[in-house]
């Protein structure tokens, strides 16, 4: 183990993101009162380039009139290539109030973004006297992006999380596909004459996975495309939770209660974590840095698993 600790992501839940675009401001009270943990109100892909300005009023006179409750309120601005994202953190963060809590880059590419957002957050921070600091989420959606996960996972102590964005990294990378998330068609193996589908967005996920755990950042799943499709949504949301991602977008309403079943412990599995827990307690009492749980044996690594599961359950209870 390197003597630098590894830190801890921010503790609260994550485990959907229910996104909706300020060109549709009828529909923000409805995801207010959902059950998503984070609410990302859109002025980037779903808002056409003649209706940004307008949502962008939308959106500032939503944050400060419709009650949030405890959901943590977050706002993607345009991309960095755009004339638009200027003015949407000028705008968000002097108009807006204080109930705003995150901003969402899009399309980071290097820790360089990153720093460009920050610069002007800081400034207009500093020029209203905001007390709270707004955090970032990043989305790696590029070739450029993935390539420079671990420098932009670092880049700012803003950063509070990173997701993974199928549908332009598809897109950046050449992939031969345009479906947005889950098991493409033509990516599977042969055994035996049978079909065996992988999965093409592995690799991605677990190298953001890696450079958010390095980093203290939470690392989140992005999109399901096919929001007809529950069995795909769960299966690709449990492959994400296997791997180590706390939470998954919905695009569609119906999505936020699959995210929220994957993402939150079962009461078997609390259980079975406390029972771990307990059987290493009474091992340590003995002296001893192991136990035999169930038939299978327990360590001290165990332990940092199942308070993982017993913390991700309590913190979502309370």
């Amino acid at each position: 183990m390197s003597f630098r600790i590894q830190p801890a992501p921010p503790a609260r839940p994550n485990r959907c993101q229910l996104f909706g675009p300020g060109s549709r401001p009828a529909i923000f009270e409805k995801m207010a009162g959902s059950d998503a943990d984070v609410i990302n109100l859109d002025l980037e892909d779903s808002v056409a380039p003649d209706d940004k300005p307008q949502s962008r009023d939308n959106i500032v006179q939503a944050i400060g009139g419709i009650d949030w409750g405890r959901k943590l309120l977050s706002v993607r601005i345009n991309g960095l290539d755009t004339p638009w994202w200027y003015r949407d953190v000028v705008d968000l963060l002097e108009k807006a109030g204080e109930r705003l809590d995150q901003i969402m880059i899009p399309k980071v590419g290097c820790a360089a973004d990153i720093y460009a957002v920050d610069a002007l957050v800081t400034a207009v921070e500093r020029a209203t006297g905001r007390q709270k600091p707004i955090g970032f989420e990043v989305i790696i959606e590029s070739a450029a992006g993935i390539a420079h996960v671990e420098e932009i996972a670092a880049a700012s102590p803003r950063l509070t999380a990173m997701s993974l964005g199928a549908a332009d990294f598809a897109a950046s990378m050449g992939m031969a596909t345009t479906g947005i998330g889950g098991t493409q068609e033509n990516y599977y193996m042969l055994h035996d004459g049978a079909k065996h589908w992988a999965d093409p967005w592995h690799w991605a996920q677990a190298a953001i996975v890696a450079a958010c755990r390095t980093h203290g950042v939470l690392p989140v799943d992005g999109p399901f495309g096919d929001f007809g499709d529950d069995e795909g949504f769960r299966a690709q949301a449990r492959r994400s939770a296997t791997l180590g991602m706390v939470g998954k977008w919905a695009i569609h309403p119906r999505q936020v209660a699959l995210a929220n079943e994957v993402f939150t412990p079962s009461d078997a599995a609390v259980a079975e974590a406390r029972e771990i827990l307990a059987a290493m307690q009474e091992a340590k009492a003995k002296g001893e840095g192991a136990t035999v749980y169930k038939g299978r044996l327990v360590d001290i690594a165990s332990i940092k698993q199942a308070e993982g599961i017993v913390r991700q359950a309590e913190m979502i209870a309370g």
